[in-house]
């Protein structure tokens, strides 16, 4: 069976509204297109994917604070629901086994929500092995951080997320984890963990040079050590809605 993967990005309650929302994207996307080719373009999201080909994401600025705030949240008669924020889905526009999706949730400050960026990337065809590299996953996680300044973010397997997630119920801890300094200072990890900074940001912890996989014993105790120092740092919990 296949392991597949994705990238998230996930921060607290933070009122933003669509103007501010609109830079943030604009600034991932513009972020991520030296990454790979896979992000030279992105499709709003539609009925079908076909549909979705007929509407190319503009980054001309009022055309996307427009496009933003269509996708406020509504309730079940239409009415707006500002303390949820927007939610915003893109496809890359690309067949073949390399598509690739963003699901956006932002600017939601209801103290209950929670904000998130997500990034599905191709697990198998022409651009997997591209893909799924700890070059290619740094380099998203990077891009999502400058973008989002979120409380945490992950790169890792379902099948990882699956075996930990009862032990990680605030923040999980995977292939490729970022923290953010508003959770605290990372304490030193042992080898062949990797941390580097991002900006002032915050930090990523890098577990492994090559793919992390669930089927590995040795990556999946390595990322239990890992959780256990982290979580004894106070590194795991949300932090307080901001005030």
């Amino acid at each position: 069976m296949i392991e597949t993967y994705y990238i998230g990005a996930y921060w607290g309650a933070r009122k933003e509204d669509a103007q501010a929302c609109a830079r943030r994207i604009a600034t991932l996307v513009q972020l991520l297109q030296p990454v790979d080719l896979l992000f030279a373009s992105w499709f709003k999201g539609a009925k079908s994917l076909k549909q979705s080909l007929t509407r190319p994401l503009e980054l001309e600025f009022s055309s996307l604070q427009e496009y933003v705030q269509r996708n406020l949240m509504r309730d079940d008669r239409r009415q707006p629901m500002e303390d949820l924020g927007f939610s915003i889905s893109l496809w890359n526009g690309q067949q073949g086994g390399n598509h690739a999706f963003l699901r956006i949730a932002c600017g939601g400050y209801w103290e209950q929500v929670s904000n998130s960026c997500v990034l599905i990337a191709p697990d198998e065809g022409p651009g997997a092995e591209r893909v799924l590299t700890t070059d290619f996953q740094v380099q998203a996680l990077r891009a999502l951080a400058t973008a989002w300044d979120p409380d945490w973010e992950v790169a890792m397997s379902h099948a990882h997320r699956d075996i930990i997630e009862k032990k990680c119920p605030d923040v999980l801890v995977g292939w490729i984890t970022y923290l953010s300094r508003r959770l605290g200072r990372v304490p030193p990890l042992p080898a062949p963990v990797r941390i580097e900074s991002v900006g002032d940001k915050g930090s990523l912890i890098i577990l492994t040079p090559e793919r992390f996989t669930a089927s590995n014993p040795e990556h999946v105790a390595l990322a239990e050590r890992v959780r256990e120092l982290l979580d004894r740092a106070g590194l795991l919990r949300k932090p307080a809605p901001a005030q």
